[in-house]
């Protein structure tokens, strides 16, 4: 048992603490040539609840130096003094200098560890009770364990535990919302490949990630288990794309203007099946579709894809997880968004009323010493929405930026909700939202460690995200928080700039059919505007510059035939007809108008007025005559453009020129026609005049002879 600190180990921890300068800067030399690593298996119970309770702390010490090790020691660390705040927590936790660890305890508190060789390790064990390590009240205690060789200190481990006695009164029962994100990079350029008809990727990376340690596979084994409060943001383009693979698909290989063909993946329909199964019961929001960015697209002039991700998102995202699901909840890409991406969102079509938050992008004002309520209210042009801010510590528990043991984090998380329970001042529930990053590489076991202790704390209550809402606890903010840097994080225009170019010409494939089908583009230029193009912009040109390629040759497949500088037409006479003839290859019917403007006017002049739109039907052609006059007295070339153009007068591929000859047939040419007409009558009455006179002659030639007779 641990008894109270003996003068021993008072004048040990004397010998660690105020040691001279120079001692401890070669004592911190030799540490630095050993490795020895200590590690804190398990502290069972992880939250005592009476002075009686058996705490028992149990941990490994390893031997990494590659050389034998003795006289080492490790001991339990530990205070009466409970932390103030969650700031305390922080700065004891980043804290590296032996002089603030806690107490070293009593001589019970010290094991022993018999020498090591290279590689081996050797297992610590320390029990103690609440009261034992003097602990009273409600609260966080810091705990450390400290490897000791030779009396000098080799390495710690720092860590919390939680005494949670009953208090008086009770405390609060703060709701926790957690989400979850499932969102990746889009990995498809086209959806059908121009001349296969298979979709097109311009990678085969979701292959890895949804089998064996992949990281779509952890997420797929958290949400088997998750509890179904759980609200969980899905990318509705990562499952388009996964089930695109389920048949037979092409990759373009790397640097080489070909493609490959892949069979069909079964692990893809395997990890749809299973996501639609562990999501059945839980809250579910579709991110718009391929995650767009949409602080830049409302920056940059691009303002409908927005509101056609969102419609398109739910839409996907219904269909292949066979549920209705939400679109009301916006997760903006890192968390941040200022005034102008809140009020596209608000404006959509499926109108986003809340949004979730970084903590950084809506801080309190004036900052408080406390944790605030997650839940406040923004204005946008479209009405009030609710803002859910994230809590920044928490949610890296979920995604701790280096290894750890899945106990430290797991007592960190105990100790700050605790905290956050005990704050001074409350006296009724708050809000906590837990949001890890939006692209994280999860793992299963800690995530899935920390989803079940949240369930069983008694100071929380996990709840779905949208059941948190702005009550009275609010306190004020200081309204959206955009910095410049955040604003040079967004897709650039310069990146943006050809991705609109493709985005209208796209639109032109719609347009032209007579149904107005939706472009079979859409998707397709949604994912050029994915936020994950942020950080690697010149994979998304890559595939900017394969969806243009695309869009050029389906539009292409509306032409005017015979056109071209060197294609003579010739119009016969000072008026006259000329064809225009136009070739539809798509499958399905298409209107159209054809707009033809003379580029000599002077010389020729046009008169086509078209009422109503001509419609070709599939992989067929259509023509018009249209009415031209040449001047009087000229004759040569002229030149008119012949645009088409949507039904709504966009105008659809480029301009062609025709060149149009005129004969010059004027009044001149009437008389000599007239003349040629008056000689070639006078010819055949001659000819009539001849023959009847010869035709006497005969017959008085013949009337002689008879009377000589």
């Amino acid at each position: 048992m641990i008894r109270k600190a003996t003068l021993l180990a008072a004048l040990l921890a004397l010998t660690v603490v105020a040691t001279a300068p120079g001692a401890a800067a070669t004592r911190s030399a030799e540490a630095s040539r050993q490795t020895v690593a200590v590690s804190i298996s398990s502290i069972s119970p992880p939250v005592p609840t009476a002075q009686t309770d058996v705490i028992k702390f149990t941990g490994t010490l390893r031997n990494d130096s590659g050389a034998p090790q003795s006289g080492l020691r490790v001991r339990l660390r530990y205070t009466p003094q409970k932390l103030a705040d969650r700031a305390n927590m922080a700065a004891y936790q980043g804290d590296q200098n032996p002089a603030t660890l806690p107490g070293i305890g009593s001589q019970s508190s010290f094991m022993d560890i018999p020498a090591l060789a290279a590689g081996a390790q050797a297992r610590w064990e320390f029990t103690a009770t609440p009261i034992q390590l003097g602990y009273r009240s409600f609260g966080v205690y810091p705990v450390a364990v400290e490897v000791i060789q030779n009396g000098l200190q080799v390495m710690t481990q720092r860590t919390y535990l939680t005494y949670a006695p009953p208090t008086v009164p009770k405390l609060p029962r703060n709701k926790l919302a957690i989400a979850l994100p499932v969102i990746d990079q889009p990995h498809r350029g086209t959806d059908r490949d121009a001349k296969s008809g298979a979709p097109l990727f311009v990678d085969d990376k979701l292959s890895q990630s949804i089998t064996g340690k992949g990281r779509l596979a952890d997420l797929a084994r958290i949400a088997q288990s998750a509890p179904k409060s759980v609200t969980w943001f899905v990318e509705p383009s990562l499952l388009d794309d996964l089930d695109a693979m389920k048949n037979k698909y092409l990759v373009k290989v790397k640097g080489k203007d070909e493609t490959q063909e892949k069979p069909a993946n079964p692990e893809a329909a395997t990890w749809l099946t299973t996501m639609r199964t562990a999501l059945a019961s839980s809250p579910v929001v579709a991110v718009p579709y391929a995650d767009p960015d949409v602080a830049a697209l409302a920056h940059q002039g691009l303002d409908t894809q927005t509101g056609q991700a969102i419609e398109l998102g739910r839409q996907k995202a219904a269909a292949l997880l066979q549920r209705e699901v939400k679109t009301n909840i916006n997760w903006p890409p890192a968390g941040m968004l200022d005034a102008d991406a809140l009020d596209l969102l608000s404006v959509s079509k499926d109108r986003v009323d809340t949004v979730l938050l970084n903590s950084t992008n809506l801080p309190p004002q004036p900052p408080v010493p406390f944790t605030p309520d997650a839940a406040g209210t923004l204005d946008s042009v479209n009405g009030p929405v609710t803002a859910l801010v994230a809590d920044a510590e928490l949610s890296k528990l979920f995604e701790p930026a280096a290894p750890t043991s899945v106990l430290l984090s797991t007592q960190r998380f105990i100790a700050e909700t605790a905290m956050i329970a005990a704050e001074a001042g409350q006296t009724s529930p708050r809000s906590i939202v837990v949001a890890p990053s939006r692209r994280w590489d999860p793992n299963p076991t800690l995530v899935n460690a920390l989803l079940k202790t949240a369930k069983k704390l008694p100071w929380l209550q996990l709840a779905p995200l949208e059941s948190i809402k702005p009550t009275k606890l609010a306190v004020p903010r200081a309204g959206l928080t955009y910095t410049d840097q955040d604003r040079k994080e967004e897709l650039t225009a310069k990146y943006l700039a050809p991705v609109k170019d493709v985005a209208s010409k796209a639109q032109l494939t719609s347009l032209i059919t007579e149904a107005k089908t939706p472009s079979s583009f859409d998707a397709a230029v949604l994912r050029l505007t994915s936020s994950a193009w942020r950080n690697s912009t010149r994979a998304g040109r890559a595939v900017t510059k394969l969806v243009s390629a695309a869009v050029t040759d389906q539009t292409d497949k509306i032409q005017i035939t015979g056109s071209g500088p060197n294609r003579t037409r010739t119009l016969a006479g000072s008026n006259g007809v000329v064809p225009i003839s136009v070739k539809n290859e798509l499958g399905v019917p298409i209107a159209l108008y054809i707009d033809v403007t003379s580029n000599n006017p002077e010389l020729l002049q046009v008169n086509f007025p078209q009422d109503e739109p001509m419609k070709i039907g599939p992989r067929q052609s259509g023509m018009v005559q249209v009415q031209m006059n040449a001047a009087p007295g000229t004759s040569g070339d002229a030149s008119v453009t012949v645009q088409l153009k949507t039904s709504d007068g966009r105008l659809y591929g480029k301009p062609q020129r025709l060149t149009i000859r005129t004969t010059g047939y004027t009044g001149i040419a009437s008389v000599i026609v007239g003349a040629a007409l008056t000689v070639m009558l006078a010819a055949v009455v001659m000819r009539v005049l001849r023959r009847r006179s010869e035709r006497k002659l005969a017959h008085a030639a013949k009337t002689r002879e008879n009377e000589n007779v």
